[in-house]
């Protein structure tokens, strides 16, 4: 069959793309109709656009998608958003949860180079050139993780709650507020579908 005239197949429907209504992305041509959200179906422009490998997205679900998860990554300035991205096909990975051990080792040795203190991680002995203090407890260096994502922490950047540690981003998912209010842009109300 002649192509009279029409251009690049579109890479969205496989059909002719005509000069007048060729949108071209990475290469690749649209027709203005086709260039679309994989995810929700937004029509797409340069300001909204977001690729990662051979899709096309929207920022809002590119970032829902790959973007980084946690306490401060919403929509507008100072959100907290609870959208967890399930209705994108993200499934949520399963923590677990490291439960502190108490061994107390009254040895000499112990006692006598600081160790006899316990680690609030693995219970092992804690010396001082190792010793991180968090939510009243000796930690060593390795073990002053977050308890639910294993991140790395630091006095500054850790959060307690009923004598175990959390990074912020952790501790505001599992126990900061819930419910409406809390999402898309500073101060608005919405109502989940």
């Amino acid at each position: 069959m002649p192509n009279w005239g029409g251009g690049n197949k579109c890479s969205a429907c496989g059909g002719p793309v005509y000069h007048a209504e060729e949108v071209q992305c990475d290469g690749k041509s649209f027709h203005k109709c086709c260039f679309l959200c994989m995810v929700c179906r937004k029509g797409l422009d340069s300001t909204t656009l977001a690729i990662h490998d051979t899709e096309i997205y929207c920022k809002s679900c590119y970032g829902k998608k790959y973007g980084p998860k946690g306490y401060g990554y919403g929509q507008g300035a100072g959100t907290l958003s609870m959208d967890r991205g399930e209705r994108l096909g993200i499934k949520q990975q399963e923590t677990h949860i490291h439960k502190p051990t108490t061994n107390p080792n009254p040895s000499k040795f112990a006692q006598k180079f600081g160790g006899s203190e316990k680690c609030g991680r693995c219970g092992d002995s804690v010396f001082a050139a190792e010793k991180i203090m968090g939510a009243g407890k000796p930690w060593h260096k390795n073990c002053f993780r977050c308890a639910k994502c294993g991140k790395s922490l630091e006095s500054t950047t850790q959060t307690e709650k009923d004598g175990e540690i959390y990074c912020k981003a952790c501790y505001a998912k599992n126990f900061g507020p819930k419910g409406f209010g809390y999402g898309q842009g500073a101060g608005a109300l919405v109502h989940a579908q």
